[in-house]
């Protein structure tokens, strides 16, 4: 399939759901995938509901490939609709991409997207309990096939682990406050629905942030900790970096500030090296290099944030691999 006999590139839904991609063209055009790159090998490291994966697609030719990550079964049954011999899908964390490209024989690819935001169905079906506007069973697994529950995991954390996740993942200063309210509760009946842990954390919260539910950082927080979201970046950026062909890309979207600054702060450490004193006497040609070059940061614009407010957060950075050795 040629680029020009390629679908057209809508975001792919699930009944009763509307998705809409983030910084969708900015993403993918950062990649390049234009001319001779148009038959080189990508990852889109979450397909979520297939909005990237989809446009990198159009965008490549008869012996492109692309391969997409998911850890959500929902997003890997709607990868499973994708009928397009270039397309492969894997049920796994973006993390382990360079064992699953390994099992298939890749070592390098030219380009590498990862979209680190939550996607709208799993957010607005009440049933996945990332939700504190929906009443709904406290899950927040992105993985419902694996792993423990929040309510799970809520109804035996001690104390002090729970204020931390809750200070460091949510940035939440009243952290204290919320633990020590969730804890008292569990001692009285099982913690065990959304609206249920907002109004405990509602009621713990002295003061509220202007337009933000006072529960926001906490199920973020949670979020974050079930689902090893940091680990699996901290893991994603190091694999990713390593698989990189020279003058290949990396496009990160991320939407909250624990996110962008692991991502500026990793390609911030590609793209700077470490000078000799000028006083000694080496060449030019065998100073330090850097192995990256930043090319972007690019925030969306405002009529798509007037379209999805979702997107109001949003930063894509972008960076290329430069020649040099790892």
């Amino acid at each position: 399939m040629s680029p020009s006999e390629a679908p057209v590139t809508t975001p792919l839904t699930v009944p009763g759901f509307q998705h809409r991609t983030v910084l969708l063209d900015e993403a993918v055009d950062a990649l390049q995938l234009d001319g001779a790159r148009a038959s080189g090998i990508y990852i889109d490291g979450t397909f979520g509901r297939g909005g990237h994966s989809r446009l990198i697609l159009s965008h490549l030719d008869d012996t492109g490939r692309l391969i997409a990550f998911d850890k959500d079964p929902q997003a890997i049954a709607t990868a499973e609709q994708v009928n397009d011999p270039r397309f492969s899908i894997v049920h796994e964390s973006f993390a382990t991409m360079k064992q699953a490209l390994a099992a298939r024989g890749i070592s390098q690819v030219d380009g590498i997207l990862l979209d680190l935001g939550i996607s709208s169905p799993q957010v607005d079906d009440a049933a996945r309990g990332f939700s504190f506007r929906q009443d709904g069973p406290l899950d927040m697994r992105m993985d419902t096939t694996r792993g423990m529950s929040a309510a799970d995991w809520l109804a035996s954390v001690p104390e002090q682990q729970l204020e931390k996740v809750i200070r460091d993942y949510g940035e939440e200063r009243f952290a204290f406050q919320i633990a020590k309210a969730i804890v008292a509760r569990r001692a009285i009946e099982p913690i065990s629905g959304t609206r249920q842990l907002a109004s405990i954390v509602a009621d713990a919260v002295k003061t509220r942030e202007k337009g933000k539910d006072p529960a926001t950082r906490t199920f973020q927080a949670i979020r974050i900790f079930i689902n090893q979201e940091l680990e699996d970046l901290e893991v994603g950026l190091s694999a990713a970096f390593d698989m990189l062909a020279p003058g290949a890309r990396l496009a990160v979207i991320s939407f909250h500030s624990l996110e962008d600054r692991m991502v500026k702060q990793f390609l911030a450490s590609k793209a700077k090296v470490e000078q000799p004193d000028r006083r000694l006497p080496i060449r030019a040609a065998d100073l330090p290099q850097p192995q990256m070059k930043l090319v972007a940061r690019i925030k969306p614009s405002d009529d798509e944030v007037d379209a999805n407010p979702r997107a109001r957060s949003a930063v894509l950075r972008v960076a290329e691999r430069l020649g040099g050795g790892a």
